[in-house]
């Protein structure tokens, strides 16, 4: 079942820890996923691609899984220290639904959890607090990751426990017919704790695992006797063949030879037919493109005999003379300053035009801007709509439209003016008049006021008269008496 390891071999740093081995040495070690030698980590933390991977995994965790808060590939492209606690207390909340991230040194408590789950790649205090930097960001995010495989697995185990069971296959066959099951890996797990203890060889761990295979897979000892005598028979059997061989070496090198050399000609005729196949194919792609080219300068050689024909042609039918086309370059070249003039003066109209529409386009605004005004005060007069209570029937609003043409206002001169005027002189003979009786209604207030002032006068002194007499009255009864 495996072979017995020497005492000086080499020992290498295993998944489960440490083991120091030599003369009267001590062996020692750590059960568990961290040695006391650091790990290399073999994901490609540093690969963006890698890392995007990680990023997406987790986004769509989180979302299948009811995660509570918002969260997109991009906000988790550099999240903060408390998306990364609450990220982590969700995943973790799985494993251990009544865990509590305490409130304080939460930068201790999230790499033991981590620690005491077999993560096998430290990290470290500092990293809790920079979560989100480019260089910490990736060895979290993986070490998230972890953790939702983690989850996973244990997922799986409670959904088909029977999967896990001593009598199940963990996996295929091995390359060399080994198959992954329980039983096989208690007895990796056996023998490396002998070998942490100090031993060497595992007679008594092979014979018990020998003794459970032979009851797994009903093997009878008769047939093994048997298969043990047949392949005695088949060994013997090898060894004749092989004297019967080696009686007649020359034949049997000189046909070897043959069939070298008819192998090597095999080879070497195919290589040569290879060869000419590629050269004919490279040939024919030559010659295709040969005659493509061929083609196309015939036809250039065709259009270009068309022109020629044609030119020469309309040569030969010409009818003007040197003189004539002297006379029409020079009149072309005036036509041309022409044009060129006509352009300038465009260009100084087209100017001009726009001069003129900003100078209407403030004017307009202008317009408005007065008549917005015009309708203000005529709303605070009372005077529009029609219904106001001061106009009187009269339409004293004015729309304004400039497409009708300069003198769409003209009319507003006397559909509103008269009405206006008219409303004016009216007012100001309303206050001529309440001018007036207020002017009559002072003087009547004066002489009221004189007359009252006369009247209290009076009164003073016939009440001061008559305090004197009632005095005298007095006095005379008191007289008499």
């Amino acid at each position: 079942m495996s072979k017995t390891t020497s005492a000086t071999s080499e020992r290498k740093v295993s998944f489960f820890g440490k083991r120091t081995s030599g003369a009267g040495g001590s062996r020692n070690s750590q059960y568990g996923m961290f040695g006391t030698e650091k790990i290399k980590d073999p994901r490609p933390l540093h690969d963006k691609a890698f890392i995007q991977q990680c990023i997406k995994q987790l986004c769509e965790f989180l979302v299948e899984n009811g995660y509570a808060h918002n969260v997109t590939v991009k906000s988790l492209q550099s999240p903060s220290v408390k998306d990364f606690v609450k990220i982590f207390t969700f995943i973790y909340g799985f494993l251990c639904p009544s865990y509590e991230l305490p409130d304080s040194k939460f930068e201790e408590e999230i790499p033991r959890v981590f620690k005491e789950l077999g993560y096998p790649f430290p990290l470290s205090k500092s990293s809790m607090y920079t979560v989100g930097a480019p260089h910490t960001w990736p060895q979290i995010v993986a070490a998230l990751i972890w953790l939702t495989d983690c989850f996973k697995l244990y997922a799986a185990m409670r959904e088909n426990p029977s999967s896990f069971d001593d009598g199940q296959n963990w996996g295929g066959e091995t390359d060399d017919g080994i198959v992954h099951n329980k039983l096989f890996m208690d007895y990796i797990v056996k023998c490396y704790e002998h070998f942490m203890k100090g031993g060497d060889t595992y007679e008594e761990l092979d014979a018990e695992v020998q003794s459970k295979l032979k009851d797994i897979f009903n093997v009878d000892e008769f047939k093994i006797e048997g298969l043990a005598a047949e392949n005695k028979r088949l060994h013997e059997e090898i060894a004749r063949l092989e004297k019967e061989r080696e009686s007649e070496p020359d034949r049997l090198v000189s046909l070897r030879k043959l069939r070298s050399s008819f192998q090597a000609d095999v080879q070497k005729y195919q290589a040569y037919l290879a060869n000419l196949e590629s050269h004919t194919t490279i040939l024919d792609q030559k010659m295709k493109g040969v005659n493509e080219e061929v083609e196309a300068a015939e036809m250039e050689v065709e259009v270009m005999k068309q022109e020629n024909a044609r030119l020469q042609h309309i040569f030969d039918n010409q009818k003007y003379s040197v003189a004539d086309i002297e006379r029409i370059n020079h009149e072309r070249n005036e036509l041309q300053q022409t044009i060129n003039k006509l352009t300038k003066e465009l260009e100084a109209e087209e100017h001009q035009l726009w001069n003129e529409e900003l100078k209407y386009a403030r004017n307009k605004e202008a317009i408005e801007t007065q008549l917005a005004e015009y309708h203000k005060l005529a709303r605070k007069l009372k005077l529009i709509p029609i219904s106001a209570e001061n106009s009187k029937g009269h339409d004293f609003e004015i729309h304004f439209n400039p497409e009708a043409g300069p003198n769409c206002l003209v009319k507003y001169r006397t559909q509103i003016k008269a009405p206006l005027m008219e409303i004016v002189n009216q007012t100001e003979e309303e206050i001529r008049k309440a001018v007036q009786r207020k002017m009559s209604l002072e003087d009547t207030l004066e002489q009221v006021c004189f007359f009252w002032l006369k009247k209290v006068s009076s009164k003073i002194l016939l009440e001061h008269t008559k305090k004197n007499r009632m005095k005298k009255y007095s006095k005379l009864l008191s007289a008499n008496v």
